[in-house]
């Protein structure tokens, strides 16, 4: 599985406006819904559902938030870069500003688990966030999560 397999160019956002949890959700829910063609307010929720078990964030700024929703037929990512650093009580103290989200479906199983752990290995080491965090378009942090390089970190 490489991260290609999970992201579309389309499914890249720079600059993310939001001062909360809450408010970035609200803009990637939209972009989210028009990429899997489910319910916005569906998507909305799921992630405040599964937020609401404990913080998303990994540590050094990132956030994987993640869950199953019904009616998605395979797994949906989006890779946002926040216009400001947003608070997400991530164990290190230190705000997100770099987020992997993925979607599945309600039965995806393994393909789900393989997915997150993919996307954790992928921002295992220092040297890739730093990379995004000076990207300043879409199309160059596309680039950077799908280079070859990137996808052989697994």
């Amino acid at each position: 599985m490489t991260i290609a397999s999970l992201i579309s160019p389309s499914a890249v956002m720079v600059n993310v406006p939001g001062n909360s949890r809450k408010q970035v959700f609200q803009v990637i829910s939209e972009r989210l819904a028009t990429l899997s063609g489910l319910d916005e307010r569906a998507i909305l929720e799921t992630l405040r559902q599964r937020e609401r078990l404990g913080t998303t964030a990994v540590g050094q700024g990132i956030a994987i938030p993640h869950g199953r929703i019904a009616g998605l037929n395979r797994l949906v990512g989006l890779f946002a870069k926040l216009a400001r650093p947003v608070d997400f009580e991530a164990m290190d103290g230190q705000p997100v500003d770099l987020m992997f989200v993925l979607l599945a479906p309600e039965d995806a199983g393994a393909d789900h688990l393989q997915a997150l752990a993919r996307i954790a290995r992928l921002f295992r080491g220092p040297t890739l966030a730093q990379k995004l965090r000076q990207a300043d378009d879409e199309a160059t942090v596309y680039a950077i999560l799908t280079a070859e390089n990137a996808n052989r970190a697994a």
